[in-house]
C-alpha cells in the first residue's frame, strides 16, 4: 500500500469516526427534545385521544370506576359504564389505565370539548337526574341537581334540603339511572 492510500485510509477511517459521534449527539439531542416536548402533554389530551376506549380510573375519594371514555372537556370528562354514567373532575382522577398511546393537543379541540364542568353539570340539572355527588373525602350525597353557579352546584338532598357542593371538593357525579 502506498502512502497515498494509507493517508486516504486515515482520513476515511476519521471521516467515519466524525459521523459516528454526530449520529451519537444528534440521538442524545434528539431524545433530549422529546423529553422536553412531552412535559406540554396533559392528562386531558392524553384523554382526548383515548375517547371511545373502554377505561379503568382510579377516582379520589370514589375508587375504581371503569367504563367507556364518551367525552372530555376542560377539566372533566364522561364515562359511561355497563349501567351508569360518571362525570369525572380530572383533577380527582388519580390514576388511568388504558389510555391512548397518543395525545391530542387541546389546540386541536372543537370548541364543544372546552366547555368547562359547569356546562356537563347544567346538562344534568335540566334533564332532571337523580345523582350521586361524590365528594374528595369520600362522602356522598344522594340529590336532584337544581342549579349551578361559577364554582359550585345547588343539589336538593332529602326533603327540602338544600346543599351547595364546590368544585374544588367534587370527584364525581354518578347517575341513578
Amino acid at each position: 500500500m502506498t502512502w497515498e492510500e494509507e493517508l486516504f485510509a486515515v482520513l476515511d477511517e476519521l471521516e467515519q469516526q466524525a459521523e459516528a459521534l454526530y449520529d451519537a449527539e444528534r440521538d442524545a439531542e434528539l431524545a433530549d427534545r422529546s423529553r422536553a416536548e412531552y412535559q406540554q402533554v396533559t392528562l386531558a389530551s392524553r384523554l382526548m385521544a383515548s375517547v371511545g376506549t373502554p377505561l379503568r380510573l382510579d377516582v379520589t375519594g370514589v375508587g375504581t370506576v371503569s367504563g367507556t371514555l364518551d367525552r372530555v372537556g376542560a377539566g372533566w370528562c364522561l364515562l359511561s359504564g355497563h349501567a351508569q354514567d360518571w362525570v369525572l373532575r380530572l383533577e380527582a382522577v388519580a390514576a388511568v389505565h388504558g389510555a391512548s398511546d397518543r395525545s391530542l393537543p387541546e389546540v386541536a379541540w372543537s370548541p364543544v370539548a372546552r366547555l368547562g364542568l359547569g356546562s356537563a353539570l347544567r346538562r344534568l340539572a335540566d334533564a332532571g337526574e337523580r345523582c350521586v355527588l361524590h365528594l374528595l373525602d369520600g362522602t356522598a350525597h344522594d340529590a336532584l341537581l337544581r342549579r349551578v353557579g361559577a364554582d359550585f352546584v345547588e343539589a336538593g338532598v332529602g326533603e327540602r334540603r338544600t346543599v351547595l357542593v364546590a368544585y374544588t371538593a367534587l370527584a364525581a357525579v354518578q347517575s341513578r339511572d
